[in-house]
C-alpha cells in the first residue's frame, strides 16, 4: 500500500499542475503556514507590465510574521522565476526589483524577511526574537520561494523551468546562504557584494569608528577624503598600466598615508599625526577580526568614519550579539567579541559554509561580484569566501564550471564610482545556466551624461583585464584577461 501510494503521487501533483487558477481565486489558495491577504489583477501603468500580485503572510513559528509578494505576468511570462533580496537589516518589500524583473517578462517575489523596518527600525526586531532573527538570517527567503512556485504553478498551471535569485548587499549573503543551506530552491544565483560574513562586516565597521573616534584629533573630516584618494592613484594607478583613475588590482597599491602627514600646522592639504594613524588602521587587517577596506574606497568612507558608528553594525552589537540596549560600541574588542559573535551565530546570519557540493551537482551556477572600491562591506570578504570554496571542495578545477567571482575594478557598493559599473550579471547566468555558455568575462561600461564613455572587460577572479598597448584605455576590445 505504501509502495503504491508513492508512485501515485506524482501523477495528483501533476494533474493538478495543469489547471490554471484565475488571480481572484488564488485568494483561497491553501498552502502550509501561510495566508494569503490579496490576489488582484493589476492593470499596466507607468512601463510596469499587467500582473497577478499576489500578498500573503507567512508565519513558519509561533513568532513569525513574514510579508511577501508575488508578482505574475499577465501575459508574455517567459517561464521562470526571478527572487530578489534586501539591503541593511530589510524590513520592507523589494518592490522596484521586482518591478525591473516583471518588465524582463519573469514571474517574481520579495518579502521584508519577517519584520517592519518602520515599526522596528535597524535591529530591534531581533531583540529578545530568536525565531525572527533566523527568518531573518535564512528561513524568510526559504519560505517565500517555495511559497512563491506554489503560486505560480497554481496560476498558469505548470512551474517554472527555471529559478534565479538576482541581488545585492545583504540580497547578496541571502543568495549564498540559499546556494549553501537550500540547494534546491535556486537554478542560478547572481551574488552581488554580498554581506556574507555578516557578524564581521558589522565589528570590522565598529572599529573602524573607534579608530576615527579615538578622540577629536583622529576623525578624518569628509573634506579630505578626495585628499587621501587622490594620493592614492598618484603612488598606485600606473601599476595596471595605464593611468585612468582606476585600480584594477588594489592589493598590488602598498599605499601609506604618512605621505601625506603635515609637516606643521594640520589643513585641508595634509593629515594630521592622528588622522595618518587612524587611515592606517582603516586599511589595516586585523587577525582574522577584519580585512581592511581598499585602497580606492577613500571617497566612501564616511559610511564606516563619518560622525556616528555605522549603524548597521551598531545595532548588531545592541540587540544581536550583546542584547543590551545601552551596549557602547566603544567597548568593543575586535579580536575577542568578533570570535564571540562567530560562535554565537552558527551560520543564522553568515553565509560562509565553503560546502557547495549539493548546489553545483544539480547543475546549479552562481556569480559573485564585487567592488574594490566597496566602502560599506570590505570586498576582501568576498576573496576570502571564494578562496575558502576552492579549499573545501579542491581547486579551482572542481569549481570553475560552477562559480565564477567576479572583482569590479574602481566600483564602489552595488554599483557607482568612477570605473564601469554597469553590466549584465544575471543576463551571464542564463546562458551559462541554459546553454553552458561559460562567462570568461562580462563586459561593463560606464554612462555619464546619457552616454558610454568607457567599457571594460570583468575578469573572473583572480585574472584582471591587461591593456594590450594598442587602441584607446576606454575600449574594452583594447583589454584581455590574465592572472596576475
Amino acid at each position: 500500500m505504501v509502495a503504491s501510494l508513492r508512485f501515485a503521487l506524482p501523477i495528483v501533483l501533476v494533474a493538478a499542475a495543469s489547471a490554471q487558477t484565475p488571480c481572484e481565486r488564488l485568494r483561497s489558495l491553501a498552502l502550509p503556514n501561510t495566508t494569503v491577504t490579496a490576489a488582484e489583477l493589476v492593470a499596466a501603468v507607468s512601463g510596469r507590465p499587467a500582473h497577478c500580485r499576489v500578498a500573503a503572510v507567512l508565519a513558519p513559528t509561533s513568532d513569525s510574521h513574514i510579508e511577501m509578494e508575488v508578482w505574475l505576468p499577465a501575459a508574455g511570462w517567459n517561464g521562470k522565476f526571478q527572487a530578489v533580496g534586501n539591503g541593511g537589516w530589510a524590513g520592507s518589500i523589494t518592490f522596484p526589483a521586482m518591478a525591473a524583473a516583471l518588465q524582463e517578462g519573469y514571474a517574481t517575489a520579495s518579502n521584508d524577511t519577517g519584520h517592519k523596518s518602520s515599526e522596528t527600525p535597524g535591529a530591534k526586531f531581533a531583540y529578545e526574537h530568536p525565531e525572527k532573527l533566523i527568518d531573518f538570517g535564512f528561513r524568510a527567503v526559504h519560505e517565500m520561494t517555495l511559497k512563491s512556485k506554489a503560486i505560480i504553478t497554481a496560476f498558469y498551471g505548470r512551474e517554472p523551468k527555471l529559478s534565479y535569485w538576482n541581488s545585492c548587499s545583504n540580497g547578496g549573503r541571502q543568495g549564498l546562504m540559499e546556494a549553501q543551506r537550500f540547494p534546491e530552491d535556486f537554478d542560478g544565483i547572481v551574488a552581488g557584494s554580498p554581506a556574507a560574513n555578516w557578524t564581521g562586516r558589522s565589528l570590522g565597521a565598529l572599529w573602524v569608528g573607534q579608530a576615527v573616534h579615538k578622540d577629536e584629533a583622529s576623525y578624518i573630516p569628509p573634506a579630505k577624503y578626495p585628499l587621501i584618494h587622490n594620493a592614492v592613484l598618484e603612488a598606485c594607478d600606473r601599476l595596471d598600466g595605464v593611468a585612468d583613475g582606476i585600480l584594477e588590482n588594489p592589493t598590488r597599491c602598498k599605499f601609506d598615508p604618512a605621505v601625506l602627514q603635515c609637516k606643521g600646522a594640520d589643513s585641508s592639504s595634509c593629515l594630521s599625526a592622528a588622522q595618518v594613524e587612524a587611515a592606517r588602521k582603516i586599511y589595516t587587517a586585523v587577525a582574522n577580526a577584519y580585512p581592511g577596506l581598499a585602497p580606492g574606497s577613500e571617497l566612501g568612507w564616511a559610511t564606516y568614519a563619518g560622525p556616528k558608528p555605522f549603524a548597521i553594525g551598531e545595532d548588531f552589537g545592541k540587540y544581536v550579539l550583546f542584547k543590551d540596549p545601552n551596549w557602547d560600541y566603544r567597548t568593543l574588542d575586535l579580536v575577542r567579541d568578533s570570535a564571540l559573535a562567530v560562535r554565537n551565530d552558527q551560520g543564522t546570519t553568515n553565509a560562509l559554509n565553503p560546502d557547495l557540493r549539493a548546489f553545483f551537482a544539480r547543475g546549479g551556477k552562481l556569480i559573485q561580484y564585487h567592488g574594490w572600491s566597496d566602502p560599506q562591506i570590505p570586498p576582501q570578504h568576498s576573496v576570502d569566501y571564494y578562496n575558502s570554496v576552492l579549499a573545501a571542495m579542491g581547486g579551482p578545477g572542481k569549481v570553475q564550471d560552477s562559480y565564477r567571482l567576479f572583482m569590479v575594478p574602481g566600483m564602489q557598493h552595488c554599483g557607482g564610482g568612477p570605473a564601469p559599473n554597469q553590466f549584465n550579471a544575471l543576463g551571464a547566468i542564463e546562458r551559462w545556466r541554459e546553454t553552458g555558455a561559460t562567462p570568461d568575462l562580462m563586459l561593463a561600461s560606464h554612462v555619464a551624461n546619457n552616454r558610454v564613455d568607457m567599457t571594460r572587460p570583468l575578469c573572473p577572479y583572480p585574472k584582471v583585464a591587461v591593456y594590450t598597448g594598442v587602441g584607446s584605455v576606454n575600449d574594452a576590445a583594447n583589454f584581455v584577461c590574465k592572472a596576475q
